[in-house]
C-alpha cells in the first residue's frame, strides 16, 4: 500500500510505503524499566544518540527494583549500551522518507525508530548510579520509553571505526 498524499490523516509522507502487520506476535519481552528524559514528543527529541550526547542532557534510567541484583558492576562502566522500545513509533513502513533526505529509503537501511520491531540502541555515557537509577548522557527518546536491556560497552569489541553505510557516505 502506498501513501495517499490527499489524506491528511494517513500519517505518512509522500513516497512512503506501508504493509499490513502480522496478526500475532512471535515473542514477548519484559520491560526492565523506563528511560526518563525532558522530551515529551518525538519532535522535541534529539535526532539521534550522537546529537543527544552533544547536547549533554543528563537523563535517567529507572530500572525496576526486581532487577537490582543484576546491576552490580554497571557502576564500573564508563559507557553502556541501552536497548529501548520506541513505543510511539509506527511499525508498518517498509519505505520511509526521512525529512533530512527527502527521498524514500528502505526501512532496514535506516536507524529510524519506525520499523517492525521499534528497538532503539544508544551508547550512553554513565555519569552515576544511585540504587536502581542510572544517570546517563546520550539517549534520544521520549520520556517514559520502556527499557529492554542494559549492556556494557566494550570499545575493544563494539567499535568498528571503518564501518560505513554506502548510501549515506555520499551525502555531505
Amino acid at each position: 500500500m502506498t501513501s495517499d498524499s490527499n489524506d491528511p490523516n494517513s500519517g505518512i509522507r509522500d513516497g512512503e510505503v506501508s504493509v499490513p502487520l502480522p496478526d500475532h506476535f512471535d515473542a514477548s519481552l519484559y520491560f526492565i524499566g523506563r528511560v526518563r528524559t525532558p522530551w515529551k514528543t518525538r519532535r522535541e527529541c534529539p535526532k539521534n544518540a550522537r546529537q543527544a550526547r552533544e547536547l549533554g542532557t543528563v537523563c535517567t534510567v529507572e530500572v525496576d527494583p526486581r532487577w537490582i541484583k543484576a546491576l552490580p558492576g554497571v557502576d564500573t562502566c564508563s559507557h553502556l549500551i541501552l536497548l529501548y522500545w520506541m513505543d510511539h513509533a509506527r511499525r508498518d513502513l517498509v519505505i520511509q522518507v526521512p525529512a533530512q533526505y527527502g527521498a524514500g529509503k528502505p526501512t532496514f537501511s535506516l536507524r529510524s525508530p519506525v520499523r517492525p520491531n521499534p528497538i532503539a540502541l544508544a551508547v550512553v555515557e554513565l555519569r552515576k548510579v544511585e540504587g536502581t537509577t542510572l544517570h546517563v548522557v546520550g539517549v534520544d527518546c521520549i520520556d517514559g520509553t520502556p527499557l529492554l536491556d542494559i549492556k556494557p560497552y566494550f570499545s575493544s569489541t563494539d567499535s568498528i571505526p571503518d564501518a560505513r553505510v554506502g548510501w549515506h557516505a555520499d551525502r555531505r
